[in-house]
């Protein structure tokens, strides 16, 4: 379902019915209620008040003058400000739990048209270390979140556990070791551009498929999630074109990971 394309429809409706009814089929009724007391000879009833109940709207049109501004509010909010989006899969742990429901800044990268995604200003460009939501390169319907490990230019290599940029590997060290489902994993602390964050590595081989090098064309973003051993992401299909980018994942503002539990709200914060 494309919902941005169902809430532009839902306001282009409500709006040009509102914009109808002010401009025709209000003072046509009120005509109408008008011309009616004068042929029921009680004009002297023709006040404001009287006029206003006989010329009252149709409940279909009241409904679309009710819901537009809040339509429109809701369009103007996801399409230029921030986008509410919720945590399916564990490819950013630590960092982001499924479960968690994040704010997305829609402005921070340009502003663009919804629907089309056009950007029509340019406001900014992600930088290294952000958490980026974008689109999926081979399947643009789906929704992806991962860092930003690459700019345009930049020369990627993975060896080993470590990612090399431009040569420099990336500062990072070693912070606590834990086990899930019998497979011991550590955390690790990682520095890239302005952001400090957590990484997760399994404490087992790397994938051989990942053992290699790239160069980021322009106009792309090389992206890793932060659970190394368990991410779809650049290591695997490629680059994000710039048109791919939804926005910078800013917040956490609710934890529910599934029906049935309650949610809570012990992760909210800023994305680091």
């Amino acid at each position: 379902m494309n919902f941005p394309l169902i809430l532009v429809i839902l306001v282009a409706v409500t709006g040009l019915v509102t914009l109808l009814d002010r401009m025709t089929l209000a003072p046509a009724r009120r005509t109408k209620a008008l011309a009616q007391c004068e042929a029921n000879g009680q004009i002297e009833l023709a006040n404001e008040v009287v006029l206003a109940e006989m010329s009252k709207e149709p409940g279909w049109v009241e409904t679309c003058r009710s819901v537009f501004p809040v339509l429109l509010a809701v369009l103007v909010l996801r399409s230029f400000l921030y986008e509410p989006f919720q945590i399916p899969s564990g490819s950013m742990k630590p960092t982001l739990e499924i479960g968690d429901f994040i704010l997305v800044n829609k402005f921070n990268y340009g502003i663009r048209l919804p629907v089309l995604d056009t950007k029509v200003i340019s406001v900014g460009d992600p930088q290294r270390g952000d958490v980026m939501v974008f689109r999926e390169p081979r399947n643009p319907s789906i929704n992806f979140i991962k860092r930003v490990i690459g700019l345009p230019g930049d020369r990627i290599r993975y060896q080993g556990k470590t990612v090399l940029v431009n040569g420099q590997p990336l500062d990072k060290r070693f912070v606590a070791r834990f086990e899930q489902s019998g497979i011991p994993y550590s955390v690790m602390e990682e520095s890239h551009g302005d952001h400090q964050y957590s990484t997760r590595e399994d404490v087992t081989p790397p994938d051989p498929r990942t053992q290699r090098e790239w160069v980021v064309p322009e106009g792309h973003y090389f992206m890793m999630g932060d659970n190394r051993d368990h991410s779809n992401d650049s290591r695997y299909w490629g680059f994000v074109p710039e048109a791919n980018i939804v926005g910078e994942a800013v917040a956490i503002w609710m934890h529910w990971p599934q029906w049935g539990e309650l949610p809570s709200f012990r992760n909210n914060g800023s994305i680091r």
